[in-house]
């Protein structure tokens, strides 16, 4: 080895040195993915979902605060930061001012991260500056020089390139703010001049977008700012990322929700802002029932999203089911989520309709997932859809019913949850039913309302028609974009070998209301 090579391979402080001089512009692509524009470089932080809203990662040698509520997962979110470091061959080194290096040692190995194995062999260090409470129950001041002498020593131990420092609040609530930003300013100017890229975590007292100015970080320490939110809507509480500012580079505005799952950590979910830049295909597959493939001129668009719209019993399950059932014939991998029925249900129900699921599954070309909606945040259910789809790479996808999903979110919690199952579905070129219920038995509002509609390629319209005392069903394709469609609402009853459509209604007019008129006459 040369003498050059070994010095590159110490990591001292003259490598730590050498860093901080290649931070240089680089081209990137904007968020409308026109052409290069200049940005300062960025390090990926390896948390999924938040380098596409970063559009790249954290500005590389610079410094980013994460301001949030109590409960945000500020300490989760900068200990994936170092954690993905690691994994990508950039040690870290986490510096807490709050909790024991014990504690975080312990809560971290719930993540899936082998920190301990990771400080073993140099990767990963704590350095712990929580506060120490004498005998006399006085907590012991921080001294900033000290510290940043005790990060140094760590830095040239590990050889560190990114660091948390876990949390400000610490610092920021001395008895001489000033003083204490002013050490702080040194602290961070050390820290750069050691070539790393810095994450500091702060707790605010309320929305992180109004009250994180109070002690003037953003002013003098942080290139760009990342805040957390713990939103609560309704009965529930919700997370979101902002990206608020970033010095020097694009990234993408708005709030992005984000989840916390044992042994993952931090998933954020980018649901807007997304390039509509999936494909569309041509080619037709069948809906599994000969006479919706009459109805839409030759069956679905491969890869298209349909919405099966309609009251309950109107026959929503058992068009997902033959939808399903027509995939598996063809020898595709199809995927039933279920989200208001048990798998002995969904079994029983499609062998009641001559379908024989239990097969398809023993062929491993079927796979059902049922779940309480209840049971988690739409987001958790989101991740789940998204690794079931990884893991099982079905052709088919039908989810039963959004309907249920609706009620444990908000109304902008659910449309966020929909635009970002569709945007993943139609990434992955997958063919897919959804069904909604409607809020009336007979006519009524669809699901159009929630503007779910303008996400899906096609809307089939199940009704209940009252006539002459007695209650028929109707069919109609309300929308199929890229094909002509038939335009008639049809008779359709169900039996024990499915669904069959049979003729238009004649001189019938108000069915998709419910206000039948027009002295109607029964399909011969």
């Amino acid at each position: 080895m040369t003498e050059g090579s070994e010095e590159e391979a110490r990591p001292g402080s003259a490598v730590r040195n050498a860093r901080a001089a290649d931070a240089m512009v680089h081209g990137v692509t904007d968020v409308f993915g026109r052409g290069s524009t200049l940005s300062v470089p960025k390090v990926e932080t390896g948390i999924p979902g938040f380098d596409h809203v970063t559009m790249g990662g954290l500005p590389r040698r610079r410094a980013t605060v994460l301001a949030g509520q109590a409960g945000s997962a500020k300490t989760v979110f900068a200990a994936q930061f170092l954690a993905e470091g690691v994994v990508r061959g950039e040690p870290g080194v986490f510096v807490t001012l709050e909790e024991p290096a014990e504690d975080l040692r312990l809560n971290f190995t719930t993540l899936g991260w082998d920190v301990a194995e990771w400080e073993a062999v140099g990767d990963f260090a704590f350095v712990d500056a929580s506060p120490l409470v004498r005998a006399d129950g006085v907590v012991s001041d921080y001294d900033l020089s000290v510290l940043s002498a005790q990060i140094g020593h760590a830095v040239d131990r590990t050889g560190a390139e990114r660091v948390v420092i876990d949390s400000l609040n610490s610092v920021l609530g001395l008895d001489d703010p000033d003083v204490a930003r002013q050490h702080l300013r040194t602290l961070i100017a050390d820290l750069r001049g050691m070539g790393l890229t810095i994450v500091l975590t702060v707790e605010t007292q309320g929305d992180p977008g109004t009250t994180l100015s109070r002690h003037g970080i953003e002013e003098f320490v942080a290139d760009s700012v990342v805040l957390l939110r713990n939103i609560r809507e309704e009965k529930a509480r919700r997370r979101t990322v902002e990206v608020l500012k970033m010095r020097g580079s694009l990234h993408r505005k708005g709030d992005y929700p984000f989840t916390v799952l044992p042994g993952q950590g931090v998933v954020v979910l980018p649901m807007s802002g997304v390039l509509l830049s999936s494909g569309s295909s041509d080619s037709r597959v069948s809906s599994g029932n000969a006479g919706l493939d009459e109805l839409c001129h030759g069956g679905f668009f491969r890869d298209s999203i349909t919405l099966v719209s309609g009251a309950t019993g109107t026959g929503k399950t058992l068009l997902a089911t033959e939808f399903l059932a027509g995939g598996a014939r063809e020898g595709e991998r199809v995927l039933l989520l279920a989200y208001e029925e048990s798998p002995d249900q969904i079994f029983r129900n499609a062998s009641g309709w001559g379908r024989d699921f239990a097969e398809y599954e023993r062929q491993g070309l079927l796979k059902v997932v049922a779940l309480y909606p209840e049971v988690a945040s739409l987001d958790d259910h989101l991740v789940e859809i998204r690794d079931v789809i990884d893991e099982f790479r079905p052709t088919r996808v039908a989810i039963d019913s959004l309907s249920a999903l609706e009620r444990v979110a908000s109304g902008a919690g659910y449309r966020e949850f929909i635009i970002g199952l569709t945007s993943f579905v139609k990434q992955e070129r997958v063919t897919t039913l959804l069904t909604a219920a409607t809020p009336t038995l007979l006519g009524g509002t669809s699901i159009t309302e929630g503007h779910i509609s303008t996400l899906t390629d096609a809307i089939v319209l199940l009704r209940y028609v009252e006539m002459y005392g007695s209650v028929n069903r109707g069919i109609t394709v309300l929308k199929m974009r890229g094909s002509s469609h038939d335009h008639e609402i049809r008779q359709y009853t169900i039996d024990g070998s499915g669904m069959h459509i049979g003729q238009p209604f004649r001189s019938v007019g108000g069915i998709l209301s419910g206000a039948v008129v027009n002295h109607a006459t029964l399909p011969s």
